[in-house]
């Protein structure tokens, strides 16, 4: 019998985050952002997806454009012709680096995120005589 997936821990994975320089970085949260207005088209929906407010997406936004030569995120405002968000072909090109950089990352550690899982603790086994789940 295969374990049950909503018992069995997550395989360890990393999360990487680049320090670019003071203040410039970019990590799975900036990454995940870009994604989503490339994919929603806009930063609010984005945001939303992400479950951050507005001014938060929009914040991380400036803080990218600021930190990259050219603008990561062109953004047009709403009103009846409706706004919007794209990447531009630097935002695009930003991604696509993290993620060959994070990519590069997990095949070289693969092995060593494998030993260290092997040395983790077994995960509690629910209804044993040591589970306080149930507030005892």
């Amino acid at each position: 019998m295969s374990p049950d997936p909503a018992s069995t821990p997550p395989a360890p994975r990393l999360r990487l985050r680049i320090v670019l320089g003071p203040g410039a970085m970019l990590g799975p949260g900036k990454a995940e952002l870009l994604e989503r207005i490339h994919d929603s088209g806009s930063i609010s929906a984005a945001g939303r997806q992400m479950g951050m407010s507005y001014k938060r997406a929009w914040m991380l936004v400036e803080e990218m454009n600021a930190a990259f030569a050219a603008p990561l995120v062109d953004s047009a405002r709403g009103g009846p012709g409706g706004g919007g968000a794209k990447l531009t072909a630097t935002g695009s090109s930003v991604l696509r680096h993290y993620h060959a950089i994070t990519a590069a990352a997990a095949q070289a550690g693969a092995a060593d995120l494998a030993a260290l899982s092997a040395l983790l603790s077994p995960p509690p086994v629910a209804d044993s005589p040591n589970d306080m789940s149930d507030g005892k």
